[in-house]
């Protein structure tokens, strides 16, 4: 069997995996909206490890994104949104509604804001986006991300952390760390 044919059998829902799409062994990506807004042109876009599960989960990743998950991780109707780098370890939970963003997804900029929203309309007549900031997101292994929460461009969460459901991470979190809040904040160190 190909890498290709591989990946569109280990996709569950109405949408088959592209082609850029790796899916270890006994791990499924499922659900109907999973791949609707996944247009990277990299070669692999998305490779997930083994023995993991993302189940209902958006991928809306970028021309230029690209996404690693590693084994025994479960991704349940979270988020993912990526125009450069999203690195997931092994033994993560990413819970429901959880999103984690690489980049602001549009210029901060008022005037590039408009053109933007320009590129993005209907009317767009093959404008071009203009570029926005991204930067690199590692969620280290073993970590757990609750409900609601939010992980910004930028941020490592190190290994064997907690994020307790709504928290906003914008700063890194330190290994065996839970945290909590908008801004996120250490509010226990975790034995490892």
């Amino acid at each position: 069997m190909s890498r290709r044919s591989e990946a569109a059998g280990a996709a569950g829902g109405a949408s088959a995996a592209p082609p850029n799409v790796r899916i270890g062994p006994g791990s499924r990506v499922q659900g109907e909206q999973t791949f609707k807004r996944f247009r990277s042109t990299r070669d692999p876009a998305l490779v997930v490890g083994a023995d993991s599960l993302i189940d209902g989960t958006h991928l809306a990743i970028g021309e230029s994104g690209a996404v690693v998950v590693g084994d025994h991780c479960y991704l349940s109707n979270a988020i993912i949104l990526c125009e450069l780098e999203i690195a997931i370890g092994s033994y993560v939970m990413v819970s429901w509604n959880a999103t984690i963003a690489d980049s602001d997804f549009h210029p901060l900029e008022p005037a590039l804001r408009v053109l933007d929203a320009i590129a993005c309309s209907p009317l767009a007549g093959g404008r071009r986006r203009p570029a926005v900031q991204a930067r690199r997101v590692v969620v280290e292994d073993d970590v757990w991300i609750g409900p609601n929460a939010t992980v910004l461009k930028g941020v490592r969460i190190g290994r064997g952390s907690f994020v307790e459901p709504g928290s906003v991470l914008t700063q890194d979190v330190p290994p065996g760390s839970r945290v909590m809040g908008n801004p996120a904040r250490v509010v226990e160190r975790l034995v490892l």
